[in-house]
């Protein structure tokens, strides 16, 4: 598996050597002020989950809350290397909660267990561009296969370090960079997840418009290393239906203080999914199976971002990435575009998981299924205002995820873009 890893990479560049340089973006630039953005999202989310086979719980998380997130782009200056700043502004504010009812994940918690009626972040990064490769140090979003900041809830993550972005070759990106600490969605310190360092490398190249394949690779002090790839095709079957074939795996090796248990761990884990377009429809089916861990922990990420784990079964509760566990799904998709409604679109799907390694079996199980209604303005003063509405009922036969039990969930999010620059 290794020698084809380098393999695909070694084409990659190969192939990218032969062709011409793109034109450089910072000689097209037109100035610091005159390229600057600046965008803010308002996020409105309801969050409720009901557990239901735990005797220990009592309370169900439910919340309500506004989000602002804040996002200022300078262009860069003109000349042979050009410089700039990008700011991020984030705000919470609670609109509904109560003691016994906090825990969402929405908002920080009190030392009563009370939810914090509003909570703020902000921070900024320097960046500077030569050709078409782009430094960026300071706070940022990241969106990496081995290191994702999470935007799941109200507020989004934020890492702090220092990315390189080159896109000097047509068709291939790279990434290298330094990461010392991550902020969690719902906490407003600098480094609230414990990262001590994380370095990360790759790239993904596009050998036609149709095929890429991508090679991560990191390494987070004190956890663990972390190596990914994935392959990407589309078949072109007419002019309304193609076929999409998606391959990720992750090979991660523990750091035996990471797993307390004296000695170093590893995990693999791979996905495969199989989409099949139709007009208005996309059928989906997928397969993932993990191979070892420790202590019922197949795949483990968090520490270098709550969205590192770009796998097909990653679905709204589970991860199905528990100690030797396999699932499958099944997935439906529809676009009311076809049928003269563009904006609206419907998902459903269900994954199964068995042989789950865990603290009490090694035959865990698990299932999910989701679904979700969502709705895009497409006109008007409110263009763009996009509405979903996501329901999941997840059964476990011992608690598979992280230790939770079975539960029924909803979240309403509501989304409203607003470009001021």
């Amino acid at each position: 598996m290794q020698v084809m890893k380098w393999s695909v990479i070694a084409l990659a560049v190969a192939a990218g050597t032969s062709q011409l340089a793109m034109a450089s973006a910072q000689s097209e630039s037109n100035g610091f002020v005159e390229d600057s953005s600046l965008n803010i999202l308002s996020r409105n989310l309801y969050f409720y989950r009901d557990f239901r086979n735990d005797p220990t719980r009592n309370d169900d998380p439910q919340e309500w809350g506004q989000g602002f997130i804040a996002t200022y782009e300078s262009g860069f200056t003109q000349g042979t290397v050009g410089f700039g700043v990008d700011a991020i502004g984030l705000l919470g504010l609670k609109l509904d909660s109560g003691k016994g009812r906090s825990g969402s994940g929405l908002f920080p918690t009190d030392s009563d267990g009370r939810s914090q009626d509003d909570y703020s972040e902000a921070g900024g990064a320097v960046k500077l561009r030569l050709s078409n490769t782009v430094v960026k140090y300071g706070d940022q979003f990241t969106a990496l296969p081995v290191l994702s900041t999470d935007d799941s809830r109200l507020l989004p993550e934020v890492a702090d370090g220092f990315l390189v972005t080159s896109n000097e070759i047509e068709g291939l990106e790279l990434h290298a960079g330094h990461f010392t600490a991550i902020n969690a969605q719902s906490e407003t310190n600098h480094d609230s997840l414990g990262l001590k360092g994380a370095d990360v490398v790759g790239g993904r190249y596009s050998f036609t418009d149709n095929f890429s394949a991508a090679l991560y690779y990191s390494d987070v002090e004190d956890s663990f290393e972390k190596k990914y790839g994935n392959l990407n095709y589309t078949l072109g079957l007419s002019d309304d239906q193609s076929l999409n074939f998606d391959f990720n795996i992750y090979k991660t090796d523990y750091d035996k203080e990471y797993t307390d248990t004296g000695k170093e761990e590893d995990n693999t884990i791979w996905s495969l999914a199989a989409a099949y377009n139709m007009g208005a429809h996309t059928f989906t089916a997928a397969y993932q199976k993990s191979h070892g861990g420790f202590d019922g922990i197949g795949y483990d990420y968090g520490v270098d971002g709550g969205g590192t784990v770009w796998l097909a079964n990653s679905i709204q509760r589970s991860d199905f990435n528990a100690e030797d566990e396999k699932s499958w799904q099944l997935r439906y998709d529809l676009n009311f575009a076809e049928y003269g409604v563009p904006g609206l679109a419907f998902m459903a799907r269900y994954v199964s998981g068995s042989d789950a390694k865990t603290a009490t079996t090694d035959d865990g199980k698990e299932w999910e299924r989701n679904i979700q209604v969502g709705y895009t303005i497409q006109g008007g003063p409110a263009k763009d205002l996009n509405v979903r509405v996501r329901q999941a009922t997840y059964r476990s036969s011992d608690g598979v995820y992280y230790g939770a039990p079975s539960s029924d969930e909803v979240r309403v999010i509501i989304e409203y873009p607003l470009s001021i620059l």
